[in-house]
């Protein structure tokens, strides 16, 4: 998806007073002369097309959208945090585990990949952990057919004394993780106040919303958004997440402003 497209979705996420179910209603010139320059309706058809928004079927006079479940997950960085924070968790690790001769690299650089994007922990190069049951990772990352030499795949408990404090603080990196967190905090404070009634105001405003997108992608890229009773004690996740619901109502609030002053 085009970063033009990105930033819409982002726009039509908090558009409106409530973050969980975003609409728009008739955008004004101005403010497509702002965002878009002339290509807002047609970047409206083109999501629409492609299903990341839909026409609200109770109004077919007006101009009324609102995010599809694609359209909201892609604007949120492809997860919903509180969804995943809240699923429940069996006690279960689940392993992978593999030994795949160096001369087969590009097979091993693509299983790594694969976990990689599904965030699973590595322990160690070659033994990575979810606490989510393995569903279609067979298929996935054998074809179907299990070679259990160099590929394996349990359902465990530790059984020496560790505990999963242990496991999570080993398997990921939540230093790194909560400093990306913590940057994406800052950068909530720096959101331009209070009316935009100036073209300068509506610019610093746009850059703003850039950037904060940007810093909030960048922090749940790399974060599990593991169940929450195994989040460590100091993990900034979800109180970046609340302030981010709460900022951006009020950026919402903001933009519906200029729209009625420059309108």
């Amino acid at each position: 998806m085009q970063p033009k497209t990105a930033e819409f979705l982002n726009f039509l996420l908090w558009s409106v007073d409530k973050l969980t179910r975003p609409t728009f209603r008739n955008l004004t010139d101005s403010y497509e002369a702002w965002a878009y320059r002339g290509g807002l309706m047609r970047q409206v058809a083109k999501l629409e097309a492609e299903r990341w928004i839909e026409r609200d079927p109770k109004s077919p006079g007006d101009r009324l959208y609102r995010l599809t479940e694609t359209g909201r997950l892609h604007a949120l960085g492809g997860r919903d945090p509180e969804t995943q924070w809240s699923r429940s968790w069996d006690g279960q690790w689940r392993l992978v585990l593999f030994d795949i001769p160096m001369d087969r690299h590009i097979q091993r650089g693509r299983l790594r990949r694969y976990l990689r994007n599904r965030r699973f922990g590595y322990l160690q190069g070659s033994v990575w952990v979810t606490p989510d049951p393995l569903h279609g990772e067979r298929e996935a990352l054998a074809g179907g057919k299990i070679d259990v030499e160099s590929l394996l795949l349990l359902e465990a408990r530790p059984c020496a004394g560790e505990v999963d404090d242990q496991i999570v603080s080993g398997a990921w990196d939540f230093d790194a993780i909560n400093r990306r967190y913590a940057r994406h905090l800052k950068c909530l404070d720096l959101r331009p106040e209070p009316t935009l009634n100036t073209d300068n105001a509506a610019r610093a405003f746009q850059r703003w919303a850039a950037e904060e997108r940007a810093a909030w992608q960048a922090s749940v890229e790399i974060d599990p958004l593991l169940p929450k009773r195994l989040l460590p004690e100091d993990y900034l996740g979800c109180q970046s997440w609340q302030r981010r619901v709460e900022s951006l109502q009020q950026a919402g609030r903001q933009l519906r402003s200029f729209n009625l002053i420059r309108s």
